[in-house]
């Protein structure tokens, strides 16, 4: 079996969450998580050295000092406190680098929890098939507003225009292993576009499909600005079109 779980078939994992300003969710967010992995390890289904990994990314406002209280209430939550704020995407990796040694594998979700995390243990049982990364994508984006839903329709269309390999749907709820996450760390690119990086990874993957839920509190940190220059990070990390467009 993959993974070198073999003699070890509890996997640790970890679940790890990159927060800027979530003051307002954190506290559910973490009994939320904190739940379903207590279930988890109760069941015999992961190691009970898994965790929940928080990375605050600079942070105006209560987030950190709400960790450490965390920390102190639930163990197997631990906090990364970020210099200053360098965004989502290289907030993310910090935390992946940081933790991928502590488990077998690692699941980033965002903090807000729009993400359904019922469908964690489904990725974990995937991993233990033998898949080294399990996309989390959307079945449906009905909840969506209608600019939400062009928008996204759009960007799809565009990165498979510009021959960007993705994941339909999937942005960076995911499983990665360790081995995976070590072969991340030799990427050395500046503009980071994650759910991009992932699938020229390689290893073998799988999908599940969720609904993904509103948003509890607080406000959604990616504006139609920040979408735009994230939809650029992409194109210009991963196509060559851009620069055929430039020198044609």
């Amino acid at each position: 079996m993959e993974h070198n779980l073999m003699f070890n078939p509890l996997p640790t994992i970890g679940i790890v969450a990159p927060c800027y300003n979530e003051e307002e969710v954190l506290d559910y967010t973490a009994s939320k998580l904190v739940e379903i992995l207590e279930s988890m390890i109760t069941r015999g289904v992961v190691h009970p050295e898994s965790f929940i990994g928080f990375i605050d990314d600079g942070s105006k406002d209560k987030t950190w000092s709400i960790i450490e209280v965390l920390h102190q209430k639930y163990p197997l939550i631990h906090g990364l406190k970020l210099a200053g704020n360098v965004g989502h995407q290289k907030a993310l990796l910090a935390g992946l680098l940081t933790f991928r040694t502590d488990a077998d594998c690692l699941i980033s979700i965002d903090a807000d929890l729009q993400d359904d995390i019922t469908v964690i243990e489904k990725m974990v049982e995937l991993f233990k098939a033998g898949n080294d990364v399990v996309y989390g994508a959307r079945a449906e984006r009905k909840t969506d507003t209608y600019f939400k839903r062009q928008t996204a329709l759009f960007f799809y269309t565009l990165m498979r225009r510009m021959k960007v390999k993705l994941v339909y749907n999937h942005a960076d709820y995911r499983l990665a292993s360790r081995r995976v996450l070590d072969a991340l760390e030799q990427y050395s690119e500046v503009n980071l576009f994650l759910r991009g990086i992932f699938p020229h990874i390689g290893y073998k993957s799988d999908i599940v499909y969720y609904d993904r839920l509103e948003r509890f509190a607080g406000e959604s940190k990616y504006p139609l600005r920040k979408m735009l220059s994230f939809a650029w990070d992409g194109i210009t990390s991963f196509s060559v079109t851009p620069l055929r467009m430039v020198s044609s």
